[in-house]
Parts: structure tokens; sequence; C-alpha cells
């Protein structure tokens, strides 16, 4: 049976070609099957909430092509969150443009099939040709579990299969039986309504198949009873985090180092092969300079991604979730909101969009406005540069490196300050209203398969290099126009005092007289306070597009002064004219509150448009970017009293 739509039904995505829709509950091994199927790299995660878009790939079987959906997780068809709320929608062909499916792939997990069974009753009233496909049964079987599918099969009325997709056992009978989707079988009676009518339909299915639940895995009963308590729990995670930070600085290190001297190379390259200067400045201070400046910090990009797909699919993150889920309730959220802040690590976007899970409106506000203060990877390249301009890499606290710290201090800064956001909000809201109850998956610990975390890196880098080759080289040749702008003759560098044939000279006076010198020092008043000089008021300004432009434009300031070595040169960088003149730009006060400036402004324009689009107003995107800029702003000035008087 169906409900009434609330809109109109869309149109099919191609003419014939049948869509199947993949159904099933969290950590299932949906995105695996859909993986295995297409051809895809889709991203597999540990906890709910990873599947909140929609995903869509093609599966040729033959000469046949077929519509593969992949719909976001959900234990029920009785929605209480936006993305539950699809599943709904799309199986009654209530969403415009999205077709109703012609068949359904219902995956449920065979360590946790009595709770799955419900499910697949609430789907197999709707009356769609539909083939159940049971994941995990080689987890089942080492666990002393059992399962007879093709009693399974009889027992419910519809094809069934064992598939295990990520060593891909089972694929290819699934691709074949896709051929034949027309002709499955269906129920002869639909599963009961009733609650109570269900689960007694449930055991009567188990008991039919000779199911046995799996034992409790032995290894993960005894580390949860650590990693799930209280105190020693919280203790291990803080533990984790720490060692954590210090292993991006201590493995990436190297590594940095070698990309930054092949830049350095290619740098002194065009210095002596290119004899135009404007080309030689483009490709050495713009391209090299600015976007090799960013490329610099890629093995931190991808040794983060790194060890967060590990601790993904091992299963750790899922117990983290539901260790915060206590902090979440002192905000007046739920442990689905620390799902949707985990997500933001990574980027603030998919973040914002994990919020869809959430039942509440006020909730989803809150979590959205608390998003951008999660540490995301595009502020990685500007703490690592900034770090390295206020500790030293040799700098220790007792075994473990300075660095590290700084930087475990600044992501733990952006989640207590997330929470804090988070509570404002939902005070400003009302938090009055019943907390829902929050599921949450807790897979046994494995080992996660290479071929996923490398496809999770790579996918995660790719994205880094794809925004290197758009974003930031747009903005860093826009930025390069801007430093090299007004045009000088011969005569007016005389007439300056500056010698035409000293290129240092020329560059340096050109920079200090362009366009982009007179915006700096155009909003100057405002960041004159925080011990910003125009040069970091261009790079701030510059960072609205992306984060990592900040890197690319002190990069080319750099690369104009020393092409050789910009990294010696930004230390050595001196205000050159106001009451400051001659003194050090990069202080540990200015450092400072360059830090928690970008700890807490909202630089991100994709997040902002996000936002709208998730709210459907601009009315939040705007009070977004507003109260971050202004705490930004406060946070930055203290954070450079404060340093003052520590350092004197």
């Amino acid at each position: 049976m169906s409900v009434p739509c609330h809109g109109g039904g869309g149109s099919a995505v191609a003419a014939g070609v049948p869509q199947i829709a993949l159904v099933g509950a969290p950590n299932a091994g949906k995105t695996s099957i859909f993986n295995a199927l297409t051809g895809l790299r889709g991203k597999t995660g540990n906890y709910p909430g990873v599947t909140v878009s929609r995903f869509v790939g093609t599966c040729r079987v033959g000469p046949h092509r077929y519509v593969i959906e992949d719909l976001p997780g959900t234990y029920g068809l009785a929605a209480v969150s936006p993305d539950e709320q699809i599943v709904v929608d799309v199986l009654d062909g209530c969403l415009d443009g999205v077709p109703r499916p012609d068949a359904l792939l219902v995956v449920v997990d065979a360590t946790s099939l009595r709770r799955s069974l419900g499910f697949v009753g609430q789907v197999l009233a709707r009356g769609l040709p539909t083939c159940v496909v049971v994941t995990f049964t080689d987890e089942l079987t080492r666990r002393q579990g059992a399962l007879d599918v093709d009693a399974l099969a009889r027992a419910l009325g519809v094809p069934a299969l064992a598939v295990v997709g990520h060593r891909r056992w089972g694929v290819a009978e699934l691709r074949d039986r896709l051929a034949g989707w027309e002709a499955w079988p269906v129920p002869v009676l639909a599963p009961p309504v009733e609650l109570a009518e269900r689960d007694a339909w449930v055991e009567s299915v188990l008991a039919f198949a000779g199911y046995r639940a799996a034992e409790r895995h032995r290894v993960t009963r005894r580390v949860d009873a650590v990693l799930l308590h209280p105190f020693w729990g919280t203790v291990v995670f803080f533990a984790v985090m720490v060692v954590f930070f210090q292993t991006l600085f201590t493995l990436a290190a190297p590594l940095q180092d070698a990309v930054g001297a092949a830049f350095g190379w290619l740098s002194a390259l065009v210095a002596a092969h290119v004899e135009s200067r404007w080309l030689a400045s483009l490709l050495g201070d713009a391209l090299i300079g600015g976007v090799g400046g960013v490329l610099t910090f890629l093995p931190q990009i991808m040794l983060l991604f790194l060890l967060l797909s590990l601790l993904e699919g091992v299963g750790y993150l899922s117990r983290a979730a539901f260790l915060m889920d206590r902090v979440m309730a002192r905000a007046g959220l739920e442990g689905r909101a620390f799902v949707a802040l985990l997500s933001s690590f990574a980027c603030a976007i998919p973040g914002i969009m994990a919020t869809r899970t959430l039942p509440s409106a006020r909730d989803r506000i809150a979590t959205m406005m608390a998003a951008p203060l999660i540490t995301c990877s595009a502020r990685l390249p500007v703490y690592v540069l900034l770090i390295s301009l206020l500790v030293d890499r040799s700098a220790r606290i007792g075994p473990f490196g300075a660095q590290g710290l700084v930087m475990f201090g600044l992501y733990l800064l952006g989640a207590v300050s997330a929470m804090v956001a988070a509570w404002g909000f939902k005070k400003l809201g009302d938090r009055r209203g019943p907390l829902m109850p929050f599921y949450l998956e807790m897979p046994p610990y494995r080992l996660p398969s290479p071929r996923s975390v490398l496809i999770a890196v790579w996918t995660s880098a790719g994205s880094f290099l794809r925004k290197c080759s758009t974003i930031i080289v747009a903005t860093t040749i826009a930025l390069w126009l801007l430093l090299n702008l007004p045009l000088h003759s011969a005569a007016q560098l005389r007439a300056a005092g500056v010698d035409p044939g000293a290129p240092a000279a020329v560059s340096t006076y050109v920079v200090d007289h362009s366009y982009a010198a007179g915006l700096g020092r155009l909003v100057s008043p405002v960041f004159d306070p925080l011990g910003f000089d125009w040069r970091v008021n261009v790079g701030v300004l510059s960072a609205q597009s992306a984060r990592e432009v900040f890197v690319a434009t002190l990069g080319q300031v750099a690369a104009a002064g020393d092409p050789q070595d910009p990294a010696a040169a930004l230390r050595a960088m001196t205000y050159p004219d106001g009451p400051r003149a001659g003194q050090r730009v990069f202080t540990p006060p200015t450092v400072a509150a360059l830090l928690v400036y970008f700890a807490y402004a909202l630089q991100c324009m994709a997040t902002v448009g996000v936002i709208r689009r998730e709210t459907g107003t601009w009315r939040w995107p705007a009070i977004a970017f507003t109260y971050l800029t202004v705490t930004a702003w406060l946070m930055a000035y203290l954070a450079r009293t404060v340093t003052s008087l520590v350092v004197g």
C-alpha cells in the first residue's frame, strides 16, 4: 500500500530504462552494493547520515541497462527526518523529477536480521517488485550464526540472495538477477501492518529460515567496555585525537618539505629561463608561488583523510558519536547532530547537508549555524603555515611536538565553539520539546578494506586538487593582476628611486604600489587592531572565496620577495610604513590573532550557498556570516591581547 502524494511524481530518468532503488538501514552495506553494481566510487561509512544525497549510477547486464539509485539509509518508513522522508517520497513517486522505482533491492544485514525484517515488511507492503540482498553473511558465520537464504526467500515470497559487496561475493549473481526483475515473484499475502502482527510475522520468517543470531563479537565487547565508558572512553577519545594531530605533523613534514623543494626548484627554473618579466612573474609568483604554496600541504590533506577513513572503517567514529551524545545533549542537541558536525571535519558542506537526518527543524538550524566552526580540511593549510611561523618544528612539550599540540588545540577550540554556538541558537529558538530518540548502529570492529580507504583518500584529495585547479587558480591569477597593476614605466621607477635593472627592488615597489595594496590599506582601520598589515588584509579578503587562497596570496607576496625561499621571506616580512615600520609582521601576537580569526570566520561562499539552499532563505546565511565574522574579529583581538601579555 502507499500513502497519498503531496506533489506530482516525476518523469522517467531515461525512457525505457528500468529504475532500481537500493533501500536499507544505515551500515547495512548498501553503498558497497551500489559501488559494486555501478562501478562508481561512492563513499561508505560506519555511522548514519553519510548518504544524505541522491546517488544514481548505471548498471549494464549484457545488452540491458539499469539505473541504480542509492537512497538514504533509514530504519523504517515512518519518516521523522528529511532524509527518511526522501525515501518514503521516492517509493511513493511523490518527488518531482524523480520517478517511482520499477523495482527495489532491499539490503539487510545478516547479523541484525531480526530488526531488519520489520523494515522489509514495510517495503513489501508498497507492492513493488522486490529482491532482498543479505549482506555480512560471512561475518554471521564467523560469529556462530546461521541463515538459510533460500529458505528466507521462500518465507518472504520474494527473491533473496547473499552478497558481500566489499569482496564482490555474489555480485555477479545479483547482476544476473536484475535482468529478470519483471518476473520477480511477489508475496501471496502482504506482510501485516499492525506492529504486534508484524512482530509475529518476523519471528515466523526467522524460524522458517533457520536463523540463529550471531554471538556478540567478543573483541568488540571487551574493547567497548573501555571505549564506551563515560570516563575512560573520553580519556581514550582525547588521546586518539592528540596522536591524530601529532601524526599529521610528524609523518607529513618530510613529504611537505619535498613538495616545497620541488616547487622552489620549478620557480628557480622559471626565473632562469623565462626572459619576459611579466610571464616569469605569472608563472613563478602566481602559479608556482601561489598555487604551489597551497599544494605544498597536499601531504597533510591526504594524511588527514587517511586517518579519518581508518577510524571510520574500523568503527571507532560510531563510538565517538555515542560518547559525544552526552555532550550534544548539554547543547540541547542529539547524537545525530554530532554525526553532522563530524562530517564537517572534512568540509562544512556535507556536514550541513547531513542535518537532513535531524527530525527537529530547530536542531537543523542550530547545527547549521555551528557546523562552520568545526575545523574543516580547508583550514589545514592555513593552520600548518601559521603554526610553522609561530612554533619551531623542534619544540616539544613533554613527549609531544608543540606544533601538533597547537593544532589539536585549534581543533578543540572549533569543536567547543560549535557546541556553544549550537546551545545559543537552541536557546534563542526555544529549547522546549522532547528530544527524539537517537538510534546509532554500533558495528563490530572491522579492518577496513584497503580499496575503500584508498578510494576515500583519493576522492578527498581529488576534490582538493580540483579546487586548486579551478577556484584557487582563478583567484590567484586575479590576485596576481591586482598585485602587479598599475604598470610602472622605467622613468616612473627611476623617479621613485628604484633601479629598473634590479628585479627584486622593482618587484617590491610594484607590489607595494599595486591595486591590491590600495585595497589592503583601505580596510586597514578594521584590521589594524589585530596587527595585520595590508598584505595580510588582502589574504584575509581573498580567503572569502576559499580559505586556502590565503596561503596562495602570501605565497605570491613571499615569492615576489624571495622566489628561492618564500618561507624565509614570510618570516622576515616587515611593515613597510606606518607606526610599526620596520617591525616584523608575523610576531607571536599577530600569528595568534590570525589563527583565531580563521578558526571563527565564515570564509567559504560555497558554505553560505549551501545554508541558503538547505534553509530556503537568505536570512540564515546572513546571520551565520555576520555572527561568525564579528566573533572572529573579537576573538582574534582577545588572542592578540593575551599573547602580547604572555610574551611581553
